[in-house]
């Protein structure tokens, strides 16, 4: 696969987090066409997507990935599909399962079906290193076995193997990337990092799950998009690669780095009942995509310096997006494992 071939792609989800960091990326690069296709959902916001109506080669596009009709409107004319469209957050999963299967699963089924008919030439599925499950010592490999433990877990490794099988069955030219914990500008608030930096800017209690041991291996957004454009340039038909930025770190010690760069008191930390099927560690081996000439470039402590200024500027992106649903997501999710309300004090 040229590096240059792939010119048109279509970028489902691409209103979400890491989809929008992705489609503005392209268009940096030059496409010569970046369909953006979203449902808008609670993490799907039109902001995150303000500054790409300025390119000529940008197109949005309103639609459920379950719709065959509109997924095929969309997709004519474009050579490749990269699919971020998903629910994304293991805690919903544990309050809504049903939801993940539909569109996790479902939604990737009718885009295979899509690219197949319409004859594209590079199928990009965006996974992630929870697929794995839990990895007490050493590092996940792409030829591992899968062990998801949540009902989101499950229903991206769902996804995933529904990739392989149109990959087998009907020659689709597909590959998966894995990645680890993704951090950065336009994060939905639900997410720790995003939660712990709007939260402290407000001077509200900062939910700490269990002893706050758990490790994750953090990756910065663009780096993750470079991982994935690189996948796709240069990655083999029906192979799986691991993006991972290197920098394991326990939840807790993240929150703690947040406060001190942020100049707030620890006290604003509060352990909460952990949740439910929690994955103790999360690692995973990048070598196989290191090899084709990627690597991340953005430390972690830069990279946290970097998301906290972008949220201390952009109040205005995350405020609307905690009032209204959000504020009764975070109710059910947290209410019965401690005593918090949104005004911050102790109820």
């Amino acid at each position: 696969m040229g590096e240059a071939s792939l010119q048109r792609f279509l970028v489902t989800g691409g209103a979400g987090f890491i989809g929008s960091n992705f489609a503005r990326m392209l268009l940096q690069r030059g496409a010569e066409r970046v369909v953006v296709f979203d449902k808008i959902t609670y993490a799907g916001n039109p902001a995150n997507l303000l500054d790409l109506a300025a390119y000529p080669a940008y197109e949005f596009v309103q639609g459920d990935i379950c719709d065959s009709v509109a997924v095929a409107e969309a997709l004519d004319g474009c050579q490749a599909v990269v699919n971020f469209a998903a629910e994304s957050h293991v805690d919903r999963s544990l309050l809504s399962a049903g939801e993940f299967i539909q569109t996790n699963i479902l939604g990737t089924q009718v885009l295979l079906e899509a690219a197949v008919k319409a004859g594209i030439e590079r199928f990009v599925q965006v996974s992630t290193d929870e697929v794995y499950g839990d990895v007490a010592e050493g590092y996940s490999r792409e030829e591992d076995l899968l062990r998801p433990r949540s009902p989101y877990s499950a229903s991206k490794a769902g996804a995933e193997l529904m990739v392989n099988a149109y990959v087998e069955t009907y020659g689709l030219n597909a590959i998966i990337t894995r990645g680890s914990n993704t951090y950065g500008p336009y994060q939905y608030p639900e997410k720790l990092i995003p939660l712990m930096v709007t939260n402290a800017f407000e001077s509200l209690p900062l939910p700490v799950y269990g002893d706050g041991q758990q490790v994750r291996d953090w990756l910065y957004v663009l780096d993750h998009c470079r991982g994935i454009l690189v996948a796709m340039e240069r990655g083999a038909p029906g192979h799986v690669y691991n993006i991972g930025g290197g920098n394991e770190r326990r939840n807790l010690d993240v929150v703690l780095q947040l406060l001190n760069l942020m100049d707030c008191p620890p006290e604003l930390i509060q352990h909460v009942e952990d949740r439910l099927g929690h994955d103790r560690r999360y690692a995973i081996s990048t070598e196989r995509l290191r090899a084709l000439g990627w690597r991340p470039e953005t430390s972690f402590d830069h990279g946290l310096r970097e998301t906290v200024a972008w949220y201390r500027a952009n109040s205005s992106w995350w405020r609307p997006l905690k009032e209204g649903r959000f504020t009764t997501y975070y109710e059910q999710n947290y209410g019965a494992r401690a005593a918090l309300n949104l005004d911050g004090s102790d109820a």
